[in-house]
C-alpha cells in the first residue's frame, strides 16, 4: 500500500464499508464501484505523489491539502468543494489549543481527507463504520465527522469552566498564593480555541444554508444542530475570557489595596515620628547654647515631653479617624 494511506473505503450505503486492500484497487476505482472515502497522511511524500496522480485534483486542490496551515472554511473548486476544520488536540502531551486541522476535498463520489496529526472523531467513524453503523453517504460522512469533531470540544470547554472556578476560589483565600501565571496560560487556551471555532462556525453556517450537490437536506438538519452546539460553546469561551478578565482584575485591585495599605501605614509611622525625630535632632546639634545641659532632670524630661507628644499626635489622628 502506500505510505502515508491510512485508509480506502468504499460506502456500501447501508452503516458500513468495504476496505481497499491495496494501491491498485485504488488506481481501479470507478464511481460506479460506490462511494469512496480515502483518508491521508499529506507529511508522507508518497501520499502526497498519490493526490498529485490521482486525477481527482486540481493544482489549487492539491495545494489546500497539502498546506501546513489552514483556517475552518469551505471553498468552491472546479471538481468539488474544499471544507477544512480544526479538531481538539487529544494526543498524548500535547496542548488542546493546538487544534489539529483536517482537510476534506468532497465531491458527489469521493471524499478525500488528509491530516498531519491524529483526530480521534476519524478513528470514532471508522469503528461505527466497521460495526456497520456508520455514515451511508458522503452527505452523511461529512456531517458525522464535523459532529464528532464538535462535540469532543465539550470535555476540554468544561475543564477551562473548573479551572475559573478553581481561581474564583483562590481569590476568596488571601493566604493562599494566587497562581497569576496560571491564569495568563488559560486566558491564551481559551483564546486560541476561539480564533478557529468561529471562522468553523461560519463555515458549518454556509453548509446549511447554501446548496451543494453531495449534502442532503436531511443531513442539513443535523448540521444545524452542530452548528447551534458550536455557538454555545463559542459563547462559553466569550464567557470564559470574561470571567478571566475579571478574576484578573480583581486580583489587581487586591494587590493595589494592600499596597495602599501599607503605604498608609508607614506613612502614618512617619507621620508621627516626624516632629520626634525634628526635636531630637535639633537638640543633637554640637554647638553651645543648647538648653537643660547643666540640668540632670533635662533628659527625663525631655523623654517625658516627647511622650507626650507622641500620644497627643495620636490623638489627633485618631479623631481624625486617620488611625
Amino acid at each position: 500500500m502506500i505510505n502515508g494511506l491510512l485508509h480506502a473505503l468504499i460506502l456500501d450505503e447501508q452503516g458500513g464499508a468495504r476496505p481497499i486492500e491495496n494501491s491498485k484497487q485504488l488506481h481501479q476505482w470507478q464511481p460506479t464501484d460506490g462511494k469512496l472515502w480515502v483518508h491521508m497522511d499529506y507529511s508522507q511524500k508518497e501520499a502526497v505523489d498519490w493526490l498529485k496522480n490521482c486525477g481527482q485534483l486540481n493544482d489549487y486542490e492539491l495545494e489546500s491539502l497539502t498546506a501546513d496551515e489552514t483556517r475552518p472554511r469551505i471553498t468552491p473548486t472546479m471538481n468539488g468543494h474544499m471544507l477544512f476544520l480544526r479538531g481538539i488536540n487529544l494526543n498524548p502531551a500535547q496542548s488542546p489549543e493546538d487544534m489539529v486541522s483536517i482537510r476534506l476535498f468532497i465531491n458527489k463520489d469521493v471524499v478525500i481527507t488528509t491530516r498531519k496529526r491524529r483526530l480521534l472523531s476519524v478513528q470514532d467513524i471508522l469503528t461505527s463504520l466497521n460495526n456497520n453503523e456508520g455514515p451511508s453517504s458522503i452527505s452523511e460522512l461529512v456531517c458525522s465527522l464535523a459532529q464528532k469533531l464538535t462535540s469532543r470540544m465539550q470535555t476540554v470547554i468544561d475543564e477551562l469552566d473548573e479551572s475559573l472556578d478553581d481561581f474564583e476560589e483562590e481569590i476568596d483565600e488571601p493566604s493562599k498564593k494566587f497562581d497569576n501565571q496560571g491564569l495568563s496560560q488559560l486566558r491564551r487556551q481559551t483564546i486560541a480555541l476561539k480564533r478557529y471555532l468561529k471562522p468553523q462556525k461560519e463555515a458549518l453556517s454556509n453548509m446549511v444554508n447554501n446548496h451543494y450537490p453531495w449534502l442532503f437536506d436531511d443531513d442539513k438538519a443535523k448540521l444545524n444542530e452542530t452548528t447551534n452546539l458550536l455557538i454555545r460553546y463559542l459563547e462559553e469561551l466569550d464567557s470564559s475570557i470574561e470571567r478571566a478578565l475579571v478574576i484578573q482584575q480583581t486580583i489587581t485591585n487586591q494587590v493595589s489595596e494592600q499596597l495602599n495599605q501599607r503605604m498608609y501605614v508607614m506613612s502614618v509611622v512617619a507621620a508621627l515620628f516626624l516632629p520626634l525625630g525634628f526635636l531630637t535632632g535639633l537638640l543633637g546639634v554640637n554647638v553651645g547654647g543648647i538648653p537643660g545641659t547643666e540640668s540632670p532632670y533635662a533628659f527625663t524630661a525631655f523623654v517625658v515631653f516627647l511622650i507626650v507628644l507622641t500620644g497627643g499626635i495620636g490623638i489627633y489622628f485618631k479623631n481624625k479617624k486617620w488611625l
